[in-house]
């Protein structure tokens, strides 16, 4: 199993986050649609791990797809890990917080920008900081 640099026990995960946090961050879960608080927030400042408190995207970075979910197009160079997924009958890409390896979403070659990138991010995986 791979080593980051905050490492604790799921125990101390789930005491720290609390049982829905936990189940996103830590157990890979996903919040439903169109029910995150950072959906549609548009304030300026950073996203952070809801876990480690790692700084992972800029607001600046961030946009509306109409997917349900909080949406970016680019993360902050080395803060986020990419795992093949294959779960749910899919292929898709993982992103993780490269800090504690807590689960954050998906990325998608869909984005409407230059990038082409669309990080689907939980917005309980996140923490918002102006």
């Amino acid at each position: 199993m791979k080593k980051y640099p905050v490492e604790k026990t799921e125990a101390e995960w789930l005491e720290q986050l609390g049982p829905e946090r936990y189940a996103i961050l830590r157990k890979k879960g996903t919040e439903r649609p169109f029910t995150g608080a950072y959906n549609l927030h548009a304030e300026n400042g950073a996203y952070n791990c809801g876990a480690c408190n790692a700084q992972l995207f800029d607001s600046t970075s961030k946009f509306d797809s109409g997917c349900g979910w909080p949406s970016f197009d680019a993360s902050i160079d080395g803060t986020v890990e990419y795992v093949r997924d294959t779960t749910h009958g899919m292929i898709r890409t993982e992103i993780l917080c490269a800090n504690c390896g807590s689960h954050l979403g998906h990325v998608f070659n869909d984005g409407p920008t230059e990038t082409g990138q669309r990080y689907c991010v939980n917005s309980a995986s996140i923490d918002f900081k102006e």
